[in-house]
């Protein structure tokens, strides 16, 4: 596990960038080998806005990673933070405590966040308008978005007391995921649902991208499901029952304009549609 967080510490950030290369070349060669749904589309076309995003993603996180480090650094000198104020413990158990919690502040609380305050759905929103979820869609997120999910990993990292290493292979881990997830694979569902009752699987994200209340607000996770399961926002939907996209912005041609999704987070909020609703 020390030569493990030692390689986190200096991570090369052309190592960094074969990890989010690769993953995504991993992930659209198993989504045309085993994909979940039969998407009728240009693949490449359909992800240009996609890799425009991931590529603003990028972008910003390397313009503001020396606030990640700075932090870092101010917690371990100070031993300040969450894991730093337990109980000596191993250093496995120490990694592990530290990735489990940046998770609940860096994904699981920024994304529950964004889901429940209206400025910040309209941001997130450009996430959730893609009707052909796939790899690619893993950061279809709009630069104020990536900017919020930065702010919240930040407090993550002070509040949480990690260093730098644990924050990198966090990031990295994050990454990995956030592509498994999204990708357009279909497991055995066995496998998947149980692979969920430790991390996110496919199956259990993609119910988060149906179209209609209350699907779309559950199952907020990104690495470890435990947080959606002790806080009562996880749910189950047959995967073939989902349908992707936000039903208050329904037009898939718009959704998949660079310009328009730029756009997207200024447009005047649309209350969502509840399921319930419909049934009644």
């Amino acid at each position: 596990m020390e030569t493990i967080i030692n390689y986190f510490e200096t991570i090369p950030s052309s190592h960094r960038s074969v990890l989010l290369v690769g993953g995504i070349t991993l992930f659209w060669l198993l989504e045309g080998a085993l994909p979940l749904f039969a998407f009728r589309y240009h693949k490449w076309k359909h992800a240009v806005p996609n890799l425009f995003f991931t590529a603003t993603t990028v972008v910003i996180n390397f313009a503001l990673a020396f606030l990640l480090l700075n932090t870092s650094d101010w917690v371990r000198v100070n031993d300040f933070g969450i894991i730093n104020w337990l109980p000596e413990m191993p250093l496995w158990l120490y990694a592990l405590l530290g990735v489990l919690l940046l998770d609940f502040f860096g994904a699981y609380l920024a994304h529950f966040v964004e889901h429940k305050v209206k400025p910040l759905w309209m941001v997130h929103l450009v996430h959730h308008t893609d009707h052909k979820v796939d790899t690619t869609t893993a950061n279809r997120h709009h630069p104020l978005e990536s900017m919020i999910r930065f702010v919240f990993t930040l407090a993550g990292v002070f509040i949480v007391g990690t260093p730098i290493g644990i924050v990198m292979l966090y990031q990295s881990m994050s990454l990995v995921f956030s592509q498994f997830t999204h990708a357009n694979i279909k497991m055995p569902k066995k496998l998947d649902k149980l692979l969920s009752y430790i991390i996110v699987s496919p199956d259990m994200h993609k119910v988060h991208h149906h179209n209609l209340l209350p699907y779309t607000d559950s199952n907020y996770g990104n690495i470890f499901s435990i947080w959606d399961r002790l806080l009562g926002t996880y749910l189950y939907l047959d995967r073939e029952k989902i349908v992707y996209g936000v039903d208050t912005f329904p037009d898939e041609k718009t959704n998949s304009n660079l310009m328009e999704l730029l756009k997207q987070p200024f447009q005047k909020y649309r209350k969502p549609t509840n399921l319930e609703e419909i049934k009644n």
